[in-house]
């Protein structure tokens, strides 16, 4: 097992990474204010993992509320939000019951967001079963929901007490769902960890194949630069929104395609190269390092390429972006591989021709 600390004073807590983590209850005991828990999951969680973790805080007293959604990202909205708070009431949650999120990146955002808010705001344990979810969404205490008008609109900043990385859950894991959580892990190289970069070119393939020490490096190098990120910026003023390397077109691609047409990771990556191209075109990075990019992604089973929806429609759901100011789109783009920064001085004309495929390099 590996152990880094998200270092946020009071609130600081620990991120445990490595394989047959779920039973391991005397990680997870220490952050319980009271012996009662309710577990949050899903109906493909659920049936492989819920009782790996249940059964061994059961036998040490700890009484359990089962709350189990449906699954996926279509889920993610405020009538599923709902369904918890029912449970929770149901069940006679108090202030000192610990919300724990079983699951992906849903999961860990609805059970999140449901600590922030049930009974005015309690306790929360991550325990992410998606390599996205373990090397992105666990850590940094961003929670929330989907609105139909964008992705993650509703939501709130909340911290866990704890996030507990199981790589054993890796295996059961859908071949497209591991390429996905591959996207965020290739993002923190590009963004600020160019020798993370060169490793993950080096080691692509072992991560493919789900090679064991392979991905617990990766998930402990990924966590570790996102750790640093939120322990200076919590709250998203300044550098953390480097993290979104992506996002913003990536965001745009799952609204116009309806959540759960496109895994977040996918449009992630796809979103990466329309950020690259626009990096191209503004003379920061070379086409060269394009075609390194679109190798890596290539190589990690990710798309490259946006679906081909109106320009129009890709502006107006940018414009609904959360980094929005004063009406103008802030892109996070690369001013070289490993080194992101925050613009909102692209060109219309430039975005236009990223997002229609019909990217030139302008002369000289």
């Amino acid at each position: 097992m590996r152990s880094l600390t998200v270092e946020l004073g009071e609130r600081s807590y620990p991120i445990h990474i490595g394989p047959d983590l779920l039973a391991r209850v005397e990680l997870i005991l220490p952050h319980l204010p009271a012996r009662s828990v309710a577990i949050v999951s899903n109906t493909t969680v659920a049936p492989l993992y819920l009782e790996r973790l249940a059964g061994p805080l059961r036998a040490a007293g700890v009484a359990i509320t089962e709350v189990v959604l449906p699954d996926g990202e279509a889920y993610k909205n405020l009538d599923t939000l709902n369904r918890v708070f029912d449970a929770l009431l149901r069940a006679r949650c108090e202030r000192k019951t610990t919300l724990i999120a079983l699951g992906g990146g849903v999961i860990g955002d609805l059970t999140g967001f449901a600590a922030a808010t049930y009974l005015r705001g309690v306790p929360f344990i991550q325990v992410p079963t998606t390599l996205l979810s373990q090397v992105d969404s666990s850590v940094g205490g961003k929670t929330g929901v989907n609105h139909e008008l964008g992705k993650n609109m509703i939501g709130a900043f909340y911290q866990p007490r704890l996030v507990l990385a199981d790589t054993d859950t890796l295996s059961t894991l859908p071949d497209a769902e591991l390429a996905a959580g591959l996207a965020e892990v290739i993002k923190y190289g590009l963004i600020r960890d160019l020798p993370f970069l060169e490793w993950l070119e080096a080691n692509i393939d072992a991560l493919v194949a789900r090679d064991t020490a392979a991905l617990i490096e990766a998930i402990e190098r990924s966590c570790r630069n996102k750790a640093e990120v939120v322990a200076e910026d919590e709250h998203e003023g300044g550098v953390r929104a480097l993290l979104n390397l992506g996002h913003t077109f990536g965001h745009a691609i799952e609204t116009a395609a309806g959540y759960g047409n496109w895994l977040h990771g996918h449009a992630v990556a796809a979103g990466t190269l329309l950020a690259a191209e626009t990096s191209l075109g503004l003379g920061w990075i070379g086409e060269a390092d394009i075609v390194r990019i679109e190798a890596l992604f290539r190589r990690a089973g990710l798309p490259i390429r946006a679906p081909a929806y109106a320009v129009d429609r890709y502006l107006e759901l940018m414009a609904q972006d959360k980094k929005v100011e004063a009406g103008r789109i802030r892109f996070i783009l690369l001013k070289t591989l490993g080194e992101a920064v925050v613009s909102a001085a692209v060109p219309t004309d430039l975005l236009r021709q990223v997002l229609s495929g019909r990217f030139v390099q302008p002369a000289g």
